[in-house]
């Protein structure tokens, strides 16, 4: 394949082992069109920005660190990758030439059933494609799009899209206070779970207001100022609570 397109590339980490099974080198991409209230990464919102890569120097880190990533592989995230789906497109076809285990860290936000175009080039990135992260904000899209700017109804038609086509699916959600935290929406959440058959593990994380310094660097008021930190012990209550509605879903639908 000839490399024709450059990513619009946010920051590399070398060693990444929370995006994905293993060791893995993680690509965070430049750009997203989300404004989730409790977004750590306010630099990566611009679109266009970023510096500018080609999917051949990606692999050439890659190939730096190879004997680490022997469990893991490459992980692309965000910023919100498919944005960016020829680049990405052509790094993960290049990635499984090389035998590399491809995942994305996606919100899914870019996702419209009729777009015929652009799903088309989905299909061929889900060919390449051996896991998907998918990031679930909110279930209720009125409150999805009060958390993020969005409404939810073409992520989820995303996540139906992703159970068709059998990708594996990691679900990650943020428990944040006052906004997720209550038992009804974590119930929500693990009944939409199990509508789809290819959820293979739940990441439940507390939010944390590390980003905070970084909208005050950047002068932008943060949006949840004055709330505090989940502690951890909530993080494991709540999916307590999206795995027992998921159990009970489950067994309705046996």
């Amino acid at each position: 394949m000839s490399e024709h397109i450059q990513g619009h590339i946010h920051s590399i980490e070398s060693f990444g082992t929370v995006d994905g099974p293993g060791v893995r080198l993680v690509v965070f991409m430049q750009g997203c069109p989300m404004r989730c209230k409790y977004c750590h990464n306010p630099d990566t919102w611009e679109i266009g920005g970023g510096r500018r890569m080609t999917a051949g120097e990606i692999l050439a880190e890659y190939e730096r660190n190879k004997a680490f990533y022997a469990n893991g592989g490459l992980t692309v995230t965000g910023g919100e990758p498919l944005l960016q789906i020829d680049f990405l497109l052509e790094l993960f076809e290049m990635a499984k030439a090389r035998g590399i285990h491809t995942c994305m860290d996606t919100s899914g936000i870019t996702y419209r059933p009729e777009e015929s175009a652009y799903n088309r080039k989905l299909d061929r990135l889900m060919e390449k494609t051996d896991l998907v992260m998918l990031d679930i904000k909110h279930t209720d899209s009125s409150a999805h799009r009060e958390l993020t700017g969005h409404g939810n109804e073409g992520i989820l038609a995303f996540a139906r899209y992703l159970d068709q086509k059998h990708i594996p699916v990691w679900i990650r959600h943020v428990i944040v206070p006052g906004i997720t935290d209550g038992e009804a929406e974590q119930r929500a959440l693990g009944r939409l779970m199990a509508g789809l058959s290819n959820v293979k593990a739940l990441d439940v994380l507390p939010y944390h207001t590390m980003g905070e310094s970084k909208y005050r660097e950047m002068g932008l008021a943060y949006p949840l100022a004055g709330v505090e930190a989940l502690p951890a012990h909530k993080a494991k209550e709540a999916r307590q609570n999206i795995l027992a509605a998921y159990r009970e879903e489950k067994q309705k639908r046996a």
